[in-house]
């Protein structure tokens, strides 16, 4: 949805890897890496990003090594007049986002009794699994809308699916 807003999926994805963590740098092969998008798309999204002020260049000097080693990195200008109006509009197309993943995994992957967002979801980062599935479910069918939403998402979800008798069992045992 927000990519006609922005008017490129790449640049969306950028600010949304950005507003993920607002005083990480990140230099143009990572974001690369990260992101899965050819190099040119984004340093021209960065560009872009640069000129409207969202986006700052640090220059580092990564090897002690005098100009020739400086690599540029590039991190969200936190004192952008724009940069709290795109936070919280970021953060409610995430919100919108997850309603439509926990739509899905209750719709299309079988009979989910339980369906319990931690880890990412929730900005904790102790627990092991960011999803917990209990029910009959196809695993197929999980699998699937997982790795949908690691690319809308951005990072690897991490999910641990149950039987019910198998969630009642580590219930009673305290597990």
């Amino acid at each position: 949805m927000l990519e006609y807003l922005f008017g490129s999926k790449t640049r969306l994805r950028l600010l949304k890897l950005f507003f993920r963590d607002p005083l990480k740098p990140y230099f143009v092969r990572e974001l690369t890496r990260i992101l899965d998008v050819q190099i040119n798309a984004i340093r021209r999204e960065l560009e872009l990003l640069t000129k409207a002020g969202l986006v700052v260049v640090r220059k580092v000097d990564n090897n002690g090594g005098g100009s020739a080693m400086l690599r540029k990195y590039y991190g969200l200008n936190t004192a952008s007049i724009l940069y709290p109006e795109l936070q919280g509009l970021l953060i409610k197309a995430q919100t919108l986002g997850e309603e439509k993943f926990v739509r899905d995994l209750k719709e299309k992957t079988g009979d989910v009794r339980l369906l319990l967002l931690t880890g990412r979801f929730t900005g904790d980062k102790r627990p092991e699994s960011d999803v917990l599935i209990v029910g009959a479910v196809k695993e197929q069918a999980i699998e699937r809308i997982m790795k949908e939403y690691e690319g809308e998402f951005g990072a690897a979800i991490n999910y641990t699916i149950m039987t019910e008798k198998e969630f009642t069992d580590r219930r009673q045992v305290m597990d």
